[in-house]
């Protein structure tokens, strides 16, 4: 590894303790920095995940987690957005099991409800509700629920 990669190195190393990166974006950050050499900046990769700074899985759980208690977002979208990062199949899956069913489940109810008040009086209102939360990545079954 030379002086640059090196630099490049230090610099993902101290990112990557701060907040969870996946693969993809750090490997992203990596090219950009070593000016499109994808041999470089791999190798700068591979040095991350051998030594523990980046962790698909580690930031699938904390995605997941985070994107269902702060955004409201549902499982659908979810998924959708950690296959967009590249992530495995596996890999989602597991941590889509991290999410909490109750607290997701409240967290519906909460948007459904301030959604809900925010259309009061429209003769659309179920078919804009079913619409609100089909977008924000819940299952229709899950839904139903709250209708």
């Amino acid at each position: 590894m030379d002086d640059e990669q090196k630099k490049v190195l230090d610099r993902l190393e101290v990112q990557c303790s701060k907040r969870e990166y996946c693969v993809s974006d750090v490997r992203l950050k990596a090219f950009k920095a070593l000016d499109g050499d994808s041999a470089r900046a791999a190798e700068v990769v591979d040095s991350l995940v051998a030594d523990k700074f980046v962790d698909d899985a580690r930031y699938a759980g904390a995605f997941a987690r985070e994107k269902s208690a702060l955004t409201g977002w549902g499982s659908v979208k979810i998924r959708y957005a950690l296959r967009a990062k590249g992530i495995a199949a596996e890999t989602i899956a597991a941590a889509l099991e991290e999410i909490d069913p109750g607290k997701a489940s409240d967290k519906l109810a909460r948007l459904m409800e301030n959604k809900r008040k925010s259309l009061e009086g429209d003769p659309q209102i179920k078919l804009k509700l079913i619409k609100f939360a089909l977008t924000r990545g819940y299952e229709y079954d899950e839904i139903q629920e709250y209708l």
